[in-house]
């Protein structure tokens, strides 16, 4: 009787455990699950998603699909400003793939908000905003599925890379037109135009070489200070530390920078070059002797603390760097 009943038992383990049902459970569960996020993506480039939704369809197997994911804090009472921007970024990324003619189901683009999945950040022991991470489709995020946020920044173009590192998905990024470049330019070459109109009849200040030579100044100044780094890689004007609220204005890595960085160090550069100009009028013009004095110490002023600061910047980024000026 024993044995019968141990034959049944076994016979009832096998019936609800076959293999093959697990199997059939398991790519109907998947198919759902990709409907859903396909439902999803057509509605929205970027998915929304909060705890629950972040537990079901990205932590949870069955996944045969990689989901790239922002964890930001867009809500105006966290001042996250670089937020803002690096979202407007990745939508531009998620809709040049959304709408792209070799748009699947292999990737999505989700955006968890801390204000709607704060249990998503404390999972994940997260403590920044933007943060952007891929979640492969086998197996648990790497480190390098964190993409560098400080080292690469955030403009889409850069995102489409290291999207196609983590998923061989290439992204052809398409922006939608801009037209404020060319109208700024074309209003200032207007503005050049007109007031070249106006003194047609006396155009000696195109041969004033002091107007070339601030000019020249202005160009080396903003090229000097890392604007164009800013135009290529698009970094965050500042980062703010969302557990403590301070703001970073001077990246800590020699490989980054933020966009107020540059600024600072056109600021200081700036400076310095009117120091080194006061200097030289003060040495070769022919003004009163006590004005000279003047600009020979405003100059010797301005050189030694600016130059000050732009070594304490160097020393900020370059860790280990032995040598310093004035203050450390």
């Amino acid at each position: 009787m024993s044995g019968n009943m141990f034959l049944s038992l076994v016979l009832l383990f096998l019936l609800y455990n076959d293999p093959a049902d697990a199997q059939k459970k398991k790519e109907t569960l998947m198919s759902e699950k990709v409907t859903q996020m396909m439902e999803w993506a057509s509605k929205r480039s970027v998915i929304r998603m909060n705890g629950d939704k972040f537990r079901r369809f990205v932590k949870a197997p069955p996944r045969n699909y990689s989901v790239v994911i922002m964890f930001t804090a867009l809500q105006p009472q966290r001042q996250c400003g670089v937020c803002k921007q690096a979202d407007e970024e990745f939508q531009v990324l998620a809709n040049s793939w959304r709408y792209s003619s070799a748009f699947t189901n292999k990737v999505f683009f989700a955006a968890v908000d801390f204000d709607e999945g704060s249990d998503v950040f404390q999972m994940l022991s997260m403590n920044s905003a933007p943060t952007f991470l891929h979640f492969p489709s086998k197996g648990k995020p790497r480190k390098t599925d964190t993409y560098e946020l400080q080292v690469r920044g955030f403009a889409a173009e850069q995102l489409a890379r290291w999207v196609a590192d983590r998923t061989d998905v290439q992204i052809r990024v398409i922006r939608p037109p801009n037209y404020a470049g060319p109208l700024l330019l074309g209003f200032l070459l207007a503005v050049i135009g007109g007031l070249a109109y106006l003194r047609r009849h006396n155009l000696e200040f195109l041969f004033n070489k002091n107007v070339w030579a601030f000019s020249a100044l202005c160009f080396v100044l903003i090229m000097t200070s890392g604007q164009m780094w800013n135009h290529i890689r698009g970094p965050p004007y500042a980062h703010k530390n969302p557990s403590t609220g301070q703001v970073s204005y001077i990246h800590g890595s020699s490989q980054a920078q933020f966009v107020a960085e540059t600024h600072i160090v056109l600021l200081f550069n700036a400076a310095v070059t009117l120091g080194m100009v006061l200097l030289c009028e003060a040495a070769t013009s022919d003004i009163d002797i006590g004005k000279r004095k003047i600009m020979c110490v405003a100059g010797i002023g301005l050189v030694m603390l600016f130059f000050s600061w732009l070594l304490s910047v160097f020393r900020a980024k370059y860790h280990g760097y032995p040598y310093s000026f004035l203050m450390t």
